[in-house]
């Protein structure tokens, strides 16, 4: 693959959503946890794995269930159904995240605020390349979709890392580890930081 290009892209705590988008049904849970668990079914095997990670970082236990028309319809309503599913704990949490994490060879970092104009500022292009027997570009529209319905400004920095899988999955830990940081209480002040 090489060094990823530059391209820049401006592109409820368990109640489960339904959501219907051009003929694809969507149900998502997603609740705070110690340990981060997944059940994943997108038809996709890769998005399963990488949302996997996500869920994993983030400390979140998920359960998404996608039944696609295509697939780019299950890509964009996977990521949408996600990304509102956060809404409510973005708002009562911090808000705003960042990591930096590895996998393999590959260094990624995220950095999410809540409530700005939704938008995914990235320096990654997979659009040329094949991911899990897919042309199309997964990672970047599941980000773009995520972003959107959470009303997140989502900022993602591969800094090191040439195997596209390794890369992806360092993409969606940082991710994961931003958003759980996000949907939790900022740590309160302490006591010094208060009088100074």
């Amino acid at each position: 693959m090489g060094r990823a290009t530059h391209r820049c892209e401006s592109y409820r705590a368990e109640a489960l959503v339904s959501a219907r988008m051009t003929g694809t049904q969507t149900g998502v849970r997603i609740a705070l946890a110690a340990e981060g668990s997944a059940n994943v079914a997108t038809g996709l095997p890769v998005l399963d794995h990488l949302i996997t990670e996500l869920a994993r970082t983030a400390r979140f236990k998920v359960s998404l269930e996608v039944a696609p028309e295509s697939t780019d319809e299950a890509v964009a309503a996977a990521g949408r159904a996600f990304g509102k599913e956060l809404t409510q704990r973005l708002e009562r949490g911090a808000g705003s995240g960042w990591a930096l994490v590895p996998a393999a060879e590959a260094l990624a970092s995220a950095a999410l605020e809540y409530g700005a104009e939704p938008r995914l500022v990235t320096n990654v292009d997979f659009s040329g390349q094949r991911v899990g027997g897919l042309a199309t570009d997964v990672a970047s529209r599941f980000l773009k979709e995520l972003a959107e319905g959470a009303r997140l400004n989502l900022h993602v920095r591969l800094l090191e890392g040439t195997d596209p899988q390794h890369v992806l999955t360092a993409i969606f830990k940082a991710v994961g580890a931003a958003l759980g940081q996000a949907c939790r209480p900022a740590p309160a002040a302490s006591l010094d930081e208060e009088v100074s």
